[in-house]
Order: C-alpha cells, then sequence, then structure tokens
C-alpha cells in the first residue's frame, strides 16, 4: 500500500460522508464541520504515515484552495439570498457591516497589541484576518435554497449570509492596511500610508468590485435568460457547472481591474438572481456551488485538524488564546448589539445576529495571502497559531449552538405569529 493509494482512499471516503453526514446531523446539536476537524485531529494522530500540514512552508496552495473555496461559497451565497439589495430591507447587514466590523477590528487589534505585545501591525493584521464571519460552518444560521418568495428568510439568517458574502472582501483593505503598515514602519507606527490606502485600497478598489460585480452580473443575466439565440441562454439547459464559470470569471476580471474579487463574485451572484428571480435555474447553480463548496470545506477542514494534531497551537500562548476567546465570546456579541441598536429585529433576534459571527475559511486565506506579502517579523508561527485556535473554538462552539438556538427561535417566531418578531 503506497501513501498514494491511501490518500485516494481517504477521499473517496470523505466525499462520501460529505454527502451523508448533512443529514445524519440535521436538527442535531453538531456539525459536518466538527465532525471533519474532528475527524482530522483523530486521523494524524494514529501512527499512518500522512503528508505533514504545515500553511507556513505550503502557504502558496493553502492560499490558493482557501481562495477558491471562499469564492465558490460567496457565489452560492450570493443565489441563496431571496430578499432584493436595499438600503432598507438590507438594514441590518449594512449595520454590521459599517459599525461592527470596524469596531470589532479596532479592539482586537487593541487587544492583541496590549496582550501580545505585538507591533501593531502583527496586531492588525491579527484582527484583519479575523474580520470575515462564515456561515458555512454551521448550515443552521444560514439561508437556504433560493425560492419565488422574496420574505421566506428570517433575519437572522438573511442578516448573517449577507454580512459573510460582504465581509469577505471588505476585510480585504484592513488586511492591506497592515501590510502597508508593516512595510512603512517595520515594528513601530508611522501614518504616511494612511492617504493612499483610503484613495486606492479602499474607495478605488471597493468601487471596482463593486461596478465589476454588478456589470458581470447583468451581462451574465442577460446570457442566462435573455439572449435570442437559444444556444447562449443557458438557462434552458439547466447545467450547474456554469455558476464555475461565472464564478471564476466575475473574480478573475475584477482582480485584473485591481479590485476586490469577492465583493464581486458576491454581487455578481446578487444581479445574476435579480435578473430573473423565480427562475429554477439558481436553484440548479445553487445545487452545484453548495456541493463543491462542501467538498473544498470539509478538506480544508481535514487539514486544519491535521494542522492541530501535529503541533499547529504549539506557538499558541496564553495571551493569543485569550484574544481569541475574548473575540469570540465579548467582542464580537457587544459590537454586533451596538451594531443593531435601533433595528426593527426582535431583541431575541438581535442577540442571536451578534453572538453567532463564526470565523472560518476567510481567515486562513488572509493569513497565507498576508504571508506571501510580508513576513511580520517572524511571527508567522504565532499567527497561523491564533487563527488556528480562533477558527476550532468558533468550530466547536457556533456549531454545537446553532441547532439548538434557532430551533428554539423558529419556534417562538411561529408562536408569535407572521410578522411578529420573537
Amino acid at each position: 500500500m503506497t501513501l498514494s493509494d491511501l490518500i485516494y482512499g481517504g477521499l473517496g471516503v470523505g466525499a462520501l460522508a460529505a454527502a451523508v453526514l448533512p443529514r445524519v446531523v440535521f436538527k442535531r446539536p453538531f456539525s459536518m464541520p466538527m465532525v471533519f476537524l474532528a475527524a482530522g485531529v483523530l486521523v494524524y494522530l494514529l501512527p499512518v504515515p500522512l503528508p505533514a500540514v504545515d500553511p507556513i512552508r505550503d502557504r502558496l496552495w493553502v492560499e490558493h484552495i482557501t481562495e477558491v473555496c471562499v469564492i465558490v461559497s460567496l457565489m452560492g451565497a450570493g443565489l441563496a439570498i431571496n430578499r432584493p439589495m436595499g438600503p432598507r430591507s438590507w438594514a441590518g447587514t449594512w449595520r454590521l457591516l459599517g459599525i461592527t466590523m470596524p469596531l470589532s477590528i479596532a479592539v482586537t487589534a487593541v487587544l492583541a497589541w496590549t496582550l501580545l505585545d505585538w507591533p501593531p501591525a502583527a496586531a492588525l493584521l491579527l484582527a484583519a484576518v479575523l474580520a470575515p464571519t462564515d456561515p458555512v460552518l454551521a448550515a443552521e444560521v444560514r439561508v437556504g435554497e433560493p425560492t419565488d418568495s422574496e420574505d421566506d428568510e428570517d433575519e437572522v439568517r438573511f442578516t448573517l449570509t449577507s454580512e459573510a458574502g460582504l465581509n469577505d472582501g471588505l476585510a480585504f483593505p484592513f488586511v492591506l492596511a497592515a501590510l502597508a503598515l508593516a512595510a512603512a514602519a517595520g515594528t513601530g507606527w508611522s501614518a504616511g500610508w494612511i492617504g493612499e490606502w483610503v484613495l486606492a485600497d479602499v474607495l478605488g478598489r471597493i468601487a471596482v468590485g463593486v461596478l465589476a460585480g454588478v456589470v458581470v452580473g447583468r451581462l451574465l443575466g442577460w446570457m442566462f435568460f435573455r439572449a435570442r439565440a437559444q444556444e447562449l441562454r443557458l438557462s434552458e439547459h439547466m447545467e450547474g457547472f456554469v455558476a464555475l464559470g461565472a464564478t471564476f470569471l466575475a473574480y478573475g476580471v475584477t482582480e485584473l481591474l485591481h479590485g476586490y474579487g469577492f465583493l464581486a463574485v458576491f454581487l455578481t451572484a446578487c444581479t445574476l438572481r435579480a435578473a430573473e428571480r423565480s427562475h429554477g435555474y439558481h436553484n440548479v447553480l445553487h445545487e452545484f456551488t453548495e456541493q463543491i463548496e462542501r467538498l473544498l470545506t470539509v478538506v480544508l477542514l481535514f487539514l486544519l485538524g491535521g494542522f492541530i494534531a501535529t503541533g499547529g497551537l504549539a506557538a499558541l500562548s496564553w495571551q493569543g488564546a485569550a484574544v481569541s476567546l475574548l473575540l469570540l465570546l465579548v467582542v464580537r456579541p457587544v459590537t454586533g448589539w451596538l451594531g443593531q441598536l435601533g433595528f426593527g429585529a426582535g431583541p431575541r433576534e438581535r442577540v442571536v445576529t451578534a453572538v453567532f459571527g463564526l470565523r472560518g475559511i476567510g481567515s486562513l486565506f488572509y493569513l497565507a495571502y498576508a504571508f506571501g506579502h510580508h513576513d511580520f517579523g517572524g511571527l508567522a508561527g504565532p499567527l497561523w497559531a491564533a487563527v488556528a485556535f480562533t477558527v476550532l473554538v468558533s468550530v466547536i462552539l457556533h456549531g454545537a449552538t446553532a441547532t439548538p438556538v434557532i430551533t428554539r427561535l423558529d419556534r417562538l417566531r411561529r408562536e408569535a405569529g407572521p410578522g411578529s418578531p420573537p
């Protein structure tokens, strides 16, 4: 038996388990990501000659496989959202993006700077890479399949899914801010980079990402549903892999134009959905992206478990663990609550939305990307350990509590009646 034979067999078991487990764990207080993360830990503890998992040494492939996983999940999220985008209909989302995310980054950066005594650039990097949320890791807190009804989404699932769809892209400026600060000042503080960062990395790249996403989405919407030539009207052929073409096209074009590809992919999906909101082809596209996303997610979580089992948390100090726990248990809930003050959702819905800010694959991508551009004073080990620990705790904590919390919230909502917050 060779190592390649073992890997092929393991991939087969993993793919079959990825198909079976969602139905097994449905409505139970644990999630599929928890199972695969635990499986990675257990398998790598066995006396089997498996390849070592080292995101520092293998940074490039970690960056690209997490990148693909994120953009596929963004396409799936955008296609699944039924509610048209607007200032009022997405009010909860705008609050989390405009208030909660900057506050969370600022507080986490201060915690890392004070507790860990890291340089400001490294502290800001940790806060920025932990900014994106990821409801993929707890299926109960994200929207389901595309439906005909624009109101067929409760506020918690909608807000968490739409927040994750947009903050995966809007976290990028803060990662670039950490890189700019590290390049300008090394281990100290310098403000000379801020003007260019605001103009280019915040305003410029966001504008390009938004414009590219909307334009690509409209062009694809015309092609899929309204093209005169039947060969181009792909909605009549009902082929799911077209979703990958739309994903990679939006991402590649936007990155070539120096915009934020993550932002463009999500907006492309939302624009494509708006082109013909009730068409059944959206279900085909969404189902295909969900399957690809699930496969990539379980592979990455299995490897993350292997990284943890083989000493990935050895560089984690108690201060680093404290920053991670404070982020998940205090910073996100408090800033999430503050961001929703005055919002029309019920108090229980606001609490659940504030608490369930899961951290996941996006954080792994951003950290790998950042270390491709700067070494951050040799803090790769502690940074990877802190991020891996945060994802580990988030998968366990939120995965175990999502089902009972959301089930109770759904029951209270039914008892309160249509249109009444629980």
